[in-house]
């Protein structure tokens, strides 16, 4: 068995860190498994980027302004000519794809894709269903089509142009010439594809995305804490995002609010992400920021160091932060979770749900 994952990176974000761990889990079952990716991150032998070179990740950058100039949303992506004549792909018995949008990839080579090997697609997010939005909040383009559909353009990923419809009919033509098997790791988004117009035509399983427990486990607190220079006694906070910063899919934006609302003494906001300046300035309570994490022995230390997490998110499909916190035994307070409505929870519900924890 021979399988090739295409990802926007190998192991930074969740979607990338959910294929990674595939990957290396097949390899650990001697399964001969690749990836190629829009950004390598790891050492791995077996991952190799799409473009090949720098001047192919320039040829990217541009052309992915002006598929978003032209509305015409990956139409041209210059290292797509390059997978299908890499290597790996001729040795694939399976084609597996996670998150396909990011520049690195043209879905226009699906059906060329389809021709080599069966197609398993694992679903992060609404994308593939929809015209060119991640996920649709409110409406309800996937499953009554593109002529109601709201989607903001400058959603992720953004588009210039309105050309909703010319994308929706070319996403339309291209599924109805592939052999696709779609993966979904919730029962919300297993749902949607089974109603979703354009991805309905194909057999939908859900499979829940897995962690190993063998690195994600409790750990002690006492020393976790000393690790990171904070106190045994304080009470600890956690939030976790791949950008901290103004992302409000991911709440930061309301966790803010809530905490400026809070009067809880010997208290602190532990963050894990890239950035976290706009928590600084605003929040009145303590901040400490570990940055991003990308080693998961790691990472299951400093969860260990919460007494809660939150995960706050407007919008969301499964979020890996949200499993490893309950593998390391540290509880957590989630919104909208594999429901994905346009419903935010009152910043005075979640002053309540954080004042109580320590009551």
């Amino acid at each position: 068995m021979n399988v090739l994952h295409f990802s926007t990176a190998d192991n930074e974000g969740g979607s990338a860190r959910s294929a990674y761990r595939i990957h290396t889990g097949l390899k650990k079952l001697g399964i001969i498994s690749h990836m190629l990716v829009g950004k390598k991150v790891t050492q791995d032998a077996d991952v190799d980027t799409v473009y090949g070179n720098f001047f192919g990740r320039v040829a990217n950058l541009f052309a992915e302004y002006w598929n978003r100039f032209t509305g015409r949303q990956y139409f041209w992506v210059p290292s797509s000519k390059r997978v299908l004549r890499h290597p790996w792909l001729a040795q694939a018995n399976i084609i597996q794809l996670f998150n396909t949008h990011g520049g690195y990839f043209s879905h226009t080579i699906l059906p060329a894709l389809s021709k080599i090997a069966p197609i398993v697609w694992r679903l992060s997010d609404e994308w593939p269903m929809t015209a060119h939005s991640a996920y649709t909040y409110g409406c309800e383009c996937w499953n009554k089509g593109p002529e109601i559909c709201r989607c903001k353009l400058s959603s992720y990923p953004p588009i210039y142009r309105n050309t909703t419809k010319l994308l929706w009919e070319m996403k339309e033509k291209i599924y109805a010439q592939c052999r696709i098997t779609v993966v979904a790791p919730s029962s919300w988004i297993e749902k949607r594809a089974k109603e979703s117009i354009l991805l309905g035509r194909f057999p939908v399983y859900r499979i829940p995305n897995g962690i190993d427990l063998n690195v994600f486990k409790p750990h002690d607190k006492a020393a976790a804490r000393d690790e990171l220079g904070i106190a045994k006694d304080v009470h600890v906070i956690l939030f976790s995002a791949h950008g901290l910063d103004n992302n409000p899919r991911k709440g930061s934006n309301l966790l803010i609010k809530a905490s400026n609302g809070l009067n809880l003494k010997n208290t602190l906001l532990l963050l894990v992400g890239e950035g976290g300046a706009s928590f600084e300035k605003t929040v009145s309570i303590q901040v400490k920021k570990t940055g991003f994490i990308k080693d998961p022995a790691k990472l299951a230390r400093v969860y260990s160091c919460a007494d809660f997490a939150v995960v706050p998110s407007e919008v969301e499909n499964l979020p890996n932060n949200l499993l490893e916190c309950m593998a390391c035994g540290v509880p957590a307070a989630a919104m909208a979770l594999c429901v994905c409505v346009w419903v935010k929870m009152p910043v005075r519900l979640w002053r309540k749900i954080l004042v109580k924890k320590w009551k």
